[in-house]
């Protein structure tokens, strides 16, 4: 997918929610059997119950890897329905991949070529050769790590250098030379809403994929306050608190309530930017 096809789906949908795939076999509703079959049949009732509230899905691998061959099949079954049924949705591999040379295209093939991902999440910290492999692919993109949310950001990313730069502003900066904002975003957290804006500085044209919004407490205003740019320029990804809304039969009707709340008031905050 371009980035012109991606900013028309924020403008048709009004929105930019992405709805986090993070499908816990062991919080799965009544009525859904925790088996890896119960895996997809609820995230294909997610999916028919949000799709037209989002402009993209982000299943995180490592829920699927955890039921071992058949998560892996339930993921690849899971990106087909939604390539099959609802074409205009990006889709993220949230793998956090970050290896040199032939093993980086290797992780590259298999989440682009073999599973049809529109982007992948990469870890830059082993520099340009671990991230390079991933760029060579007509209309996907890397999603490269820059600032998280957790606690334990705060022990690398937030670091400075020796002119005074932090390694967060050192990946952004250097990382340009690699990707363009035609096929690289960011990964930023929504709990530090103020280095968004330093952030925004650094990379003024790139979309930012922000995660941290509802269950992790970040701002949705506030991210839009200091990350949109005049094409929006943001993904804000909201898991837990779409997909467990409900824990009955009415979990699918439950998630489209949730994320419809956020459709709305995305819109509100688009059309206050003059977005449209």
């Amino acid at each position: 997918m371009t980035r012109a096809q991606l900013f028309v789906n924020i403008r048709r949908k009004k929105s930019f929610l992405c709805i986090g795939l993070d499908t816990d076999i062991n919080q799965l509703p009544k009525g859904i059997k925790r088996t890896p079959e119960g895996v997809l049949a609820f995230n294909k009732k997610i999916i028919d119950a949000t799709h037209s509230l989002c402009v993209a899905y982000k299943p995180n691998v490592a829920f699927y890897e955890s039921l071992g061959s058949k998560g892996w099949q339930v993921l690849e079954q899971t990106v087909l329905y939604i390539k099959d049924n609802f074409p205009d949705i990006f889709t993220i591999a949230d793998a956090k991949r970050g290896d040199i040379g032939n093993t980086a295209n290797l992780y590259a093939r298999a989440f682009f070529d073999q599973m049809n991902f529109d982007s992948l999440t990469v870890a830059p910290y082993m520099g340009e050769d671990s991230v390079r492999a991933f760029l060579g692919f007509k209309n996907k993109w890397v999603v490269l790590l820059a600032l998280t949310s957790n606690k334990g950001a705060d022990d690398f990313q937030l670091q400075e250098l020796k002119n005074k730069e932090k390694l967060f502003q050192n990946v952004l900066r250097v990382s340009q030379r690699w990707g363009t904002k035609d096929n690289m975003m960011f990964v930023v957290g929504a709990t530090r809403p103020k280095l968004i804006a330093e952030i925004r500085k650094l990379v003024p044209e790139h979309f930012l994929l922000v995660p941290g919004i509802g269950a992790q407490g970040g701002s949705l205003k506030e991210v839009a306050k200091f990350g949109m740019n005049k094409h929006c320029g943001l993904l804000v990804n909201v898991s837990r608190s779409i997909i467990y809304a409900g824990n009955s039969d009415t979990f699918a009707k439950r998630a489209n309530e949730e994320a419809a709340k956020l459709q709305m008031e995305m819109e509100g905050i688009l059309i206050k930017e003059n977005i449209f």
